[in-house]
């Protein structure tokens, strides 16, 4: 008897879905992603004929075509279950191309989850394939060729080969540069802070900060601006002048898209945006569960919105009401989107469980390591959007002393609500000791203390997905992708979780910025989302956009071609060739810097770049500390001498040593500081904050 066949993008999918419908009645195969695309060698769209795309099979893949023909060709019926998206129901369409299905025929299938259940209602409501959805990716897929093919080739000409412009990644770049200028740029400013220590009894104080003066807020600037505030003060009572009580809520957020998720997964799990991807997409593909099988444990990862469907309402509900008691659920509507926020594409859900019964903790033995704290993330914030909201009593302490109103506050937590279930930082209750009106305390100590501005802090994978997804670059599925490529082509490179641009980002950003300045703004790369966005309702015609958009393009590339000089990256060095005594330079290749001999190609000497920072081994007293790169391109420190001291440190060496315990000094980069700190990390010493 003649199967269904029904093809979906991934093997692991494939095998989920072909236990949930039988192998008796179906066939599941996987088209591993795109079938058909432009070729690589050439541009492949057709701009002479109103942008057609020269579309051909991708090689490599010609064997897993003749499969699926030959299945499709004995199957009664075919069903294209490719992902959700745009992209997906591109790769559908291509599909129904090469096997001869006609796409206004009901073969598409869509599902939000894998799961038994919404699979075979899928099978039940097949549709045609939305030519509008693919049209967007059309769209989207020429437009980025067109850019990238016609001003890479200006970049190797002028740079050197191996580089790129793309239209995310180059904004992206942009971003990372423009906040390398701004911290360059920076002039920090000085401020003061005061507090003042109040003694109520013999052991118990308050610390109460600065508020007022003379009835007025003002900025503390200069040290002559709190001597003229302790000037005022000195000699004065310090009286209680206002005690305020009040109640404070606190909201449970909403699930996860796939920005915040990737911003909490690196924040709460340290992990990049790429590995967060391929985790989720084993959660949503399916593990392999004791006592179920093989189950997909998350809905579609790929998502803008925070829409719940009302069964996983009702099923949060339950959990909530069973587990945790009626004073934890919150019946509540989704919160509103702002006027202000782009257009999300609603047709998912936001990233939840596929059962909320499904606890991190029952199935904690059947998940990796990393699977398990990632899906207990996903788990514990959609049962939170769903829970009551967290209650706090606070305490506001107003004291007035000369003209100077100071101000203490206490905090204390009178109802966990959602915080039960999502709660990753250690909070602890500020209780201030009894304390009434009027009531007049001994000044025990006067705090004044000066700081400086710091400069904004770099982007971090986290904080750069924020930013692309508030201007509106990309979409959820280009975010770990376009992070990935920027990295991979050496224009930014990761110290720390920092994103830092390369001298090679720079100068590139620099040429794209003068010569293509339309292309990479911020706000063209955004309204182009736009209109992808109307091509996908269907208020637009595709070619018409990629008119519109090439037309200005051909003439910057002509203009670039004749204004940008060729630009010699090549650093001459004091070290000398040891084969015809010239100097060596330094030159970029495929993976990095490197040095070669000045006098290529006569003499092809090379050797690698040893970028020393100017301290010796702390293992083995002899070698240097270099810098040097993993193999998936994060720095670290190890010695010259390497293999015979195999010292390394994640953190650059000081030279230093800790007077505690002895232990080698590190420099130890956070958001907002450089601070110098002991490598052990059993040591209490306390780091210095370096210049």
């Amino acid at each position: 008897m003649a199967k269904t066949l029904v093809i979906v993008e991934s093997p692991a999918k494939a095998k989920t879905i072909e236990k949930f419908l039988g192998k008796s009645h179906y066939t599941v195969k996987a088209s591993v992603g795109h079938v058909r695309d432009l070729p690589k060698s050439t541009l492949g769209v057709d701009i002479e004929n109103n942008f057609e795309p020269r579309y051909i099979n991708i090689r490599g893949k010609g064997d897993l075509i003749k499969e699926l023909k030959k299945e499709a060709k004995k199957a009664k019926k075919v069903y294209l279950a490719t992902d959700p998206d745009r992209e997906g129901e591109a790769i559908s369409w291509h599909l129904s191309y090469i096997l001869g299905i006609d796409e206004h025929d009901e073969c598409r299938i869509e599902f939000n989850e894998i799961t038994k259940d919404t699979i075979k209602k899928a099978i039940k409501n097949p549709r045609s394939i939305d030519l509008k959805l693919v049209d967007a990716q059309q769209a989207r897929r020429v437009l980025d060729r067109l850019l990238g093919y016609q001003i890479s080739p200006i970049l190797w000409a002028k740079v050197r080969k191996g580089l790129s412009a793309g239209r995310v990644q180059s904004v992206t770049t942009k971003l990372i540069c423009e906040k390398e200028k701004e911290i360059n740029e920076f002039i920090p400013k000085e401020y003061w802070s005061l507090d003042i220590e109040g003694k109520i009894k013999e052991e118990e104080t308050i610390t109460f900060k600065f508020v007022s003066f003379n009835n007025e807020k003002i900025d503390l600037n200069s040290e002559e601006d709190v001597n003229k505030i302790l000037e005022n003060i000195k000699d004065e009572k310090l009286v209680v002048e206002k005690i305020e009580s009040k109640t404070r809520r606190k909201s449970a957020p909403n699930p996860y898209t796939t920005s915040v998720l990737q911003q909490d997964a690196a924040n709460k799990l340290s992990f990049t945006t790429k590995k967060t991807m391929i985790i989720a997409q084993e959660l949503y593909e399916g593990v392999d569960i004791k006592g179920e099988g093989t189950v997909g444990l998350v809905s579609y990862i790929r998502t803008d919105s925070k829409r719940i469907s009302d069964e996983a309402k009702e099923k949060s509900k339950s959990y909530i009401l069973e587990e945790l008691g009626e004073k934890y659920y919150k019946n509540h509507t989704d919160k509103k989107e702002g006027k202000a926020k782009k257009k999300v594409q609603d047709a998912h859900e936001a990233i939840r469980p596929t059962s909320v019964f499904r606890t991190p903790e029952s199935i904690k033995s059947s998940l990796s390591k990393d699977q398990f704290k990632l899906y207990n993330l996903i788990w514990r914030r959609f049962v939170a959007s769903q829970m009551q909201d967290s209650e706090f009593d606070v305490l506001n302490v107003d004291c007035k002393i000369g003209d100077a109103v100071f101000r203490a506050t206490g905090s204390v937590m009178k109802f966990d609500g959602y915080t039960k279930i999502y709660n990753f930082t250690e909070r602890e209750d500020k209780i201030l000791p009894p304390i009434k009106e009027n009531d007049e305390l001994e000044v025990s100590k006067l705090i004044p203390a000066q700081h400086f501005t710091q400069p904004p802090a770099r982007y971090t994978e986290a904080s750069l997905v924020k930013i692309l997804e508030e201007l509106g670059i990309g979409r959820p599925s280009t975010y770990a992708p376009t992070i990935t490529t920027i990295l991979n082509r050496g224009y930014v490179e990761k110290q720390g979780t920092s994103l830092h641009p390369t001298e090679l980002g720079m100068i590139v950003t620099d040429i794209l910025s003068i010569n293509f300045q339309k292309f990479i703004d911020v706000d063209f790369t955004v309204q182009m989302e736009s209109k992808l966005d109307e091509i996908e309702e269907g208020e637009v015609e595709w070619k018409s956009v990629v008119s519109e958009f090439y037309e200005p393009l051909k003439e910057a590339i002509k203009e670039a071609n004749e204004k940008i000089e060729k630009i010699n990256m090549d650093e001459e060095t004091d070290e000398i060739c040891e084969s015809c005594g010239s100097n060596m330079v330094i030159k970029y290749g495929r993976f990095g810097k490197f040095m070669a001999c000045k006098n290529y190609p006569e003499c092809k000497t090379t050797k690698p770049l040893v970028n020393k920072v100017g301290v010796k081994c702390p293992k083995c007293k002899e070698g240097d500390i270099i810098l040097r790169k993993s193999k998936k391109g994060k720095a670290f420190y190890g010695c010259s001498n390497y293999p015979e001291c195999d010292f390394i440190s994640w953190n650059k060496p000081t030279g230093e040593v800790c007077k505690e315990c002895g232990s080698y000094m590190v420099e130890k980069v956070t958001k907002n500081e450089t601070k110098e700190v002991c490598s052990n990390k059993e040591c209490k010493a306390e780091g210095r904050i370096l210049e």
